[in-house]
């Protein structure tokens, strides 16, 4: 059976790369030992380093569960909140009828 990976661009492995490094200072800055968030988010500290280099193969609610830890997790809503380009996409597509319809007898 053929394994299923997904090819990954560039661009968002600079940004996974920068929410790992966004999660080690926030780790730091709170003096919290790599050990110490891996046990409270019930990983082991591989996967809580695989996440503080950005790696796309660690799944999504482990990323969420190490930002719990840190009382971040709030943070996450913030992702695709403010979708301009979706809204202007959508705007564009409203058709504006020329009239109004009929009126049926009552």
């Amino acid at each position: 059976m053929k394994d299923k990976s997904t090819m990954i661009s560039p661009s968002v492995l600079r940004i996974l790369t920068e929410i790992g490094t966004n999660i080690k200072l926030a780790r730091l800055r709170r003096r919290l030992t790599s050990f110490q968030v891996a046990e409270r988010a019930g990983i082991n500290r591989v996967t809580l380093w695989h996440i503080e280099k950005g790696s796309p193969k660690v799944s999504m609610g482990t990323y969420a569960q190490v930002l719990f830890v840190l009382g971040l997790e709030k943070d996450l809503l913030k992702i695709a909140n403010d979708d301009t380009l979706g809204r202007k996409l959508q705007d564009a597509k409203i058709l504006v009828k020329k009239r109004a319809p009929k009126l049926k007898n009552l």
